[in-house]
Formats: structure tokens, C-alpha cells, sequence
């Protein structure tokens, strides 16, 4: 943690990056280590003195009513700089989360083909490097260690120059998307429909980076690392770091990406490299890449157990509590769709015929069909279905619906995985943490 020395002090010198996440780790610690001895509180838990002098200075401007500041409370204008500003970028999410930064996407705003960094959801557990923030890159290195012949330390351009340039469209679904409507509630950001998107990401193949290593016949499981803080401040904590098998990682789709359409990954999406492992909740998508640790045995990094990205290995009744012993990971997200327009409660023609449109996609590869109700699912019509630009990229589909009279109606969408699987009309089998809900998405329409 940095110090202020006494010209410090005075000057304001210290950035508020430091103070904020100082500040978040231990805030009377942060008073005494940043602002010095000289920073102490009265009786009734005030900030007095030379030190509450320093933090104006830190802030830039005086504090008229700094007798009713109280000791350990950190200012807004520190805590809401960072990631909370970088939001400003976004266009129309709903913020779940300030620390670390959640938000999700009407599903109205994610009708694009392929999703803009302005409609993107954000995930994070743990603050944005300032790195990240800064977008420096320099110096960055890629470590592949672990069961493989030849431990790799590679530079971004190492990697540009090295390996074949691939692009490809792929989606990204928190795991937890739609945890909001299971009932009763499961802990965790709440999700409706917009944790998920499908940019166009640069970079390249997993596989081609982990063949260079070479794989030792002990290989079974990768572990990743990035170098984003953990929300303690705490340098020796994980944030997170999740890993996927060795077969998955060889998929030609999964990627060592470091453009996110056609721009420099952006700071909330893991600058300068970050994993992309489709068909896998986003969890194994690492951001701000720094190692994959080829494992003997699955990963036992952070949020790979207890209850983390885990579901029951058996059905279970709603509120059930499952012991850890029999939780396993998530791996293939399932089928799921999306109505992106019209938005919810528009108004439509009575008699008329009214387009539908979304995007399907599946974890296991491509969508067969898709299909829409206006009925609430007694009866049901095919949708036209695009077929997808490379595997795991979304999937444009569009309907035409005549409500027959005015009056209130919704449009149900479903779709069904190239194995026969279609999503149910509610939330499938609970579990602890909500996780891999893909009840199908339903929208209102009054015909007037």
C-alpha cells in the first residue's frame, strides 16, 4: 500500500486509484498508511487534523463541512472513480454491481449481430487492473507452465507474430444468467436476461499455444490466472481462476484473444488478453491473462469449488440444501434464445402480421430449430433460423405473428440444441446458486 510522505500530503500527489482500493481493503488502516500519524479521530469517530487536511488536498478542493466527516469513510469522489466511471461508455445496461462492476443488457439493446462494446455485459470479480484502466500493455507476458515439455513465456507480439491470426464471432453467457427467477432466490448478482453477448474477438487458438508447449500425457486440465485484484486489495488472493479440460481447451473455437472487434480489448473485457471458451460459462473466459497452468488434476483455483459455477449432481427440490461433496462443475451452458424485437410491451397492429426476431445459441455447438407461440404455448410456428457464421456464434432467427383481435398477448421463443433439446417454458431444476437457467424468454404485445 503506498505511503504519503510529507510533501505528499500537502500536494495531494496520491492518485485516487490508490486511495479508493486502500480504502476498500482496511479504511483505518488506509488512513493511517496513506494520510501518515498525523491522521486521527475525535471521540465520536470524526476525522481530525492534519490528516483530513491532506485528504482535501487529495481531493483537489476544500471540504466546507469536513467537522461531520467521519474516520474510515472513504470519499465518492474516490470510491465511485475507476470501474464505476468506466460505465460511461455503456449504453442503456442496468448496473447489478459497483464492487466489482456487474451489469446486464435490456434484451431489446442486444439485437445487433454482432454486440458492440457499448451493449456488452460487464462481469467482473474482482477491480480492473490499472493496467487495464491505463491500457499499457507493456511488458506483458503469457506463461503456459505446468505438464507440458517446454514452460512458454510469450509477449503479446510473440503471440501476433508466432501463431496464426484467427477472428471469430463468439457468445459469452454469465453462468448465472437468468438466476432472478428462480424461486426461491439463489445468492448472487440478479441476472435476467442480458448477461450474455457475441462480439467478434482477434486473436489466437489455444490449441495452437498449448501444442507449441506440448502437451505431456499427464495433461487433463488448465488453470488460469490474470492479474486483476482481488475486491480485499489483497495481492496474494485470487480474484478468480477457473480452468477447463484439455479437450475443450483443443477446440479450434477457444481462444488467446487480444481485440475485441477490431479494437484493442477494452479495460472492463480484460486488456490486453483475456481466454475465450465458448459454449463455457464466461467464468472460464479468463480476462487479464497472465498464466495457464497445465494441471495433472482438475483445477482447484479459486471459484472452482464449494458451491462456485456448480450445480447438483442430482435433481433436487427448490430451497434444497446440497452438500459441497455433491455439487459439480458447470461446463456446457444449454440451449437458450432471445427476443430482441420488438421490445416488451410495444404496440402492434390487431390483424396484422408483426416481426419477431432474436438470436439462439447452445453450448454444444449449433441451434437445429426455433420456434415462437403466441398462445402461451399451446400452439406454436417454426422461425426462419440463420445458420451461424463460425460454430458458437449466435444465431440470427425471425418470425412473423398475427395477433387475430386487440387485446394483450406474448410471444414465447424457443429453441432446440442440434441433440433434440429445447428450453422449458419455467426454470429447469433448481440449485444453490442459480446457475444455467434457460426458461424460454417471453415478451408482452398489446394489439390495438
Amino acid at each position: 500500500m503506498a505511503r504519503l510522505d510529507d510533501e505528499d500530503r500537502t500536494s495531494g500527489a496520491v492518485d485516487r486509484e490508490t486511495i479508493r482500493r486502500a480504502y476498500a481493503a482496511d479504511p483505518f488502516e488506509a488512513e493511517r498508511r496513506l494520510f501518515g500519524r498525523l491522521a486521527h479521530a475525535d471521540r465520536r469517530g470524526f476525522l481530525r487534523g492534519a490528516g483530513l487536511a491532506a485528504m482535501g488536498a487529495a481531493l483537489g478542493a476544500a471540504m466546507p463541512f469536513h467537522r461531520n466527516f467521519p474516520s474510515g469513510l472513504v470519499p465518492a469522489a474516490f470510491a465511485q472513480d475507476s470501474e464505476a466511471e468506466l460505465m460511461a461508455g455503456k449504453d442503456g445496461l442496468t448496473l447489478l454491481n459497483e464492487r466489482p462492476v456487474n451489469a446486464e443488457t435490456p434484451a431489446h439493446l442486444l439485437d445487433d449481430d454482432i454486440t458492440p462494446y457499448e451493449r456488452l455485459f460487464v462481469r467482473n470479480n474482482g477491480l480492473v487492473p490499472q493496467s487495464a484502466l491505463e491500457q499499457n500493455a507493456e511488458g506483458w507476458t503469457l506463461t503456459v507452465d505446468g505438464e507440458v515439455d517446454n514452460t512458454l513465456s510469450l509477449s503479446i507480439d510473440d503471440l501476433k507474430n508466432d501463431f496464426e491470426t484467427v477472428t471469430q464471432a463468439l457468445w459469452l453467457e454469465c453462468g448465472g444468467n437468468g438466476r432472478a427467477f428462480f424461486n426461491p432466490g439463489a445468492s448472487g448478482n440478479q441476472w435476467t436476461t442480458g448477461a450474455i453477448g457475441c462480439p467478434e474477438w482477434t486473436g489466437v487458438r489455444l490449441r495452437d499455444v498449448l501444442e507449441r508447449a506440448g502437451l505431456k500425457s499427464s495433461a487433463v486440465y488448465t488453470g488460469h490466472y490474470g492479474n486483476d485484484l482481488h475486491l480485499s486489495g489483497d495481492p496474494e488472493k485470487e480474484a478468480i481462476s477457473r480452468g477447463v479440460p484439455i479437450d475443450k481447451a483443443m477446440e479450434p473455437e477457444c481462444m488467446i484473444a487480444w481485440a475485441m472487434n477490431g479494437q484493442d480489448i477494452p479495460a472492463l473485457h480484460g486488456f490486453p488478453l483475456r481466454l475465450v471458451i465458448p459454449g463455457y460459462p464466461g467464468s472460464a473466459s479468463q480476462k487479464y491473462l497472465t498464466r495457464i497452468w497445465v494441471r495433472d488434476q482438475v483445477h482447484d483455483g479459486a471459484k472452482m469449488g464449494g458451491y462456485s459455477y456448480r450445480l447438483p449432481a442430482y435433481p433436487v427440490a427448490p430451497g434444497t440444501e446440497v452438500p459441497e461433496e455433491d455439487m459439480e462443475i458447470l461446463t456446457v451452458m444449454p440451449v437458450k434464445s432471445l427476443i430482441t424485437g420488438p421490445a416488451t410491451g410495444a404496440e402492434v397492429p390487431a390483424g396484422q402480421p408483426a416481426e419477431v426476431r432474436g438470436h439462439a445459441w447452445a453450448g454444444n455447438g449449433d441451434v437445429r430449430a426455433m420456434h415462437v407461440s403466441l398462445d402461451f404455448g399451446q400452439t406454436w410456428q417454426e422461425a426462419e433460423l440463420d445458420g451461424p457464421p463460425n460454430k458458437y456464434a449466435w444465431q440470427r432467427w425471425r418470425a412473423e405473428v398475427t395477433p387475430p383481435e386487440a387485446g394483450y398477448y406474448e410471444v414465447w421463443a424457443r429453441a432446440t440444441d442440434q441433440n433434440g433439446v429445447m428450453q422449458p417454458p419455467t426454470t429447469p431444476g433448481w440449485n444453490p446458486r442459480g446457475y444455467g437457467n434457460n426458461m424460454m424468454h417471453r415478451i408482452a404485445l398489446f394489439a390495438v
